[in-house]
């Protein structure tokens, strides 16, 4: 129980720090019904939700995971994006 309320004093901490950042996020309505959302500047950074706003809130909650380890810190630190397009293209 230590760790855990550990972990969360931590997250905690940092969220000041990360308050504000924008990151870009992919949202796809799957044939399941499902939105799957990704962060593709953090590796392995997927969720789903029934809706989108579900998608979205467990987004955050796995960024805030992902953010506990020092390198996805560092890419978020170094992450300044100029401008952020999404095209799609039919084949």
């Amino acid at each position: 129980m230590k760790n855990r309320s550990r972990a969360a004093k931590v997250r905690q901490a940092r969220r000041p720090l990360l308050r504000g950042r924008a990151l870009p996020v992919i949202v796809e309505k799957g044939e399941d019904g499902f939105y799957v959302v990704e962060c593709p500047i953090l590796e392995g950074c997927y969720s789903q939700g029934k809706t989108i706003d579900e998608a979205l809130q467990n987004i955050r909650e796995v960024i805030e995971l992902l953010l506990e380890e020092k390198a996805s810190r560092d890419i978020l630190k170094a992450y300044r994006p100029a401008d952020i397009s999404l095209h799609t293209i039919t084949l």
